[in-house]
């Protein structure tokens, strides 16, 4: 992954990496357009967590979705596009340039993508609310230093999950990943890395049903599969990456036009009713999960940012 240069605005930045943001990136990049795509990893995706894509065009046989999804990365960083793992948290989409903020940085740009996909959650755990920024949080990299020789939790099974709890390790005398699946769905390196570190210490099938305390998190109450009743952790904070089944929209702050579900609304080039501003994939609700569906959406985007980028009236056509 690249290392974000604050001072660079780019022609676009692409917030999600899975397959619709990833051909939207090799299109900008193949059109000489400095393109940033904000990921948090290969497995966060609905395609990185797919265990068997066979129906993919001039793809045989049978391949891992996160396969797949490497060959595309590879190919929109043939063109130059630059892949930097972050998560975007708010954005700025009214000025000129528009900005991104991440947890790890701040990405300005002329145009915006918006590939964040349906895997949002809706349904909180008990206690995670009420404990938001009192020992719950979204970002390691934000919070870590707080947790100094304490124990933490971490709840989710996926990239991003493992990378954060390899973070906290640095800081936080235990961390316990519960993990809500029977295994890891996460890059075999950082897996390997995972089962290196003394400090980490994880929980296969097991899921939080509680998180407790008076006025800061004391605890977690879990059930994990193979034990009978409920079990308890004495934490000091909880890190969460779970995934869910709503358009991850959040860090778009009301900016962007929505229907009542959520779902990002867009014209026939992908364009939200933000100028300079579209949305791909799946967080648009509007057809069949099939990566190579979200893929198209990607193409029409990024011809269509190209085109509003350079003032031209029309898309081309482009075979070669």
């Amino acid at each position: 992954m690249s290392e974000n240069q604050p001072e660079t605005v780019y022609d676009v930045v692409i917030i999600g990496g899975g397959p619709a943001g990833s051909t939207a990136g090799i299109y900008t990049a193949r059109a000489n357009l400095s393109t940033l795509i904000l990921d948090k990893g290969l497995t966060t995706g609905a395609l990185g967590i797919t265990s068997k894509i066979a129906n993919y065009p001039g793809i045989p046989g049978e391949l891992s979705g996160a396969e797949l999804l490497k060959t595309m990365r590879a190919q929109a960083e043939s063109f130059a596009a630059q892949y930097v793992n972050d998560k975007a948290i708010g954005t700025d989409l009214a000025g000129s340039p528009k900005v991104v903020y991440g947890n790890a940085g701040v990405y300005p740009a002329r145009a915006v993508i918006i590939a964040t996909g349906s895997l949002g959650r809706s349904n909180l755990i008990k206690g995670e609310a009420e404990f938001l920024g009192r020992g719950v949080s979204y970002c390691a990299v934000c919070d870590a230093a707080f947790f100094k020789d304490e124990a933490v939790a971490v709840a989710g099974k996926n990239d991003e999950a493992v990378e954060e709890a390899l973070y906290l390790a640095r800081f936080a005398s235990r961390v316990t990943l519960l993990c809500p699946t029977p295994e890891l769905v996460a890059s075999e390196e950082l897996i390997a890395e995972l089962k290196a570190n003394s400090k980490i210490e994880v929980l296969l099938g097991a899921a939080i049903h509680e998180i407790y305390g008076n006025t800061h998190v004391e605890g977690i109450a879990y059930a994990q599969r193979g034990k009978e009743g409920e079990q308890k952790l004495a934490v000091k904070g909880v890190f969460i990456y779970l995934q869910g089944g709503v358009p991850i929209t959040d860090f778009l702050q009301g900016q962007i036009e929505t229907s009542v579900q959520g779902c990002i609304l867009v014209d026939r080039e992908f364009q939200t009713n933000v100028p300079g501003v579209f949305a791909v994939g799946d967080v648009l609700c509007q057809h069949i999960k099939q990566a190579v569906i979200a893929a198209a959406d990607g193409a029409t985007a990024g011809i269509a940012v190209e085109k509003y980028l350079r003032g031209r009236a029309k898309m081309g056509v482009d075979w070669k």
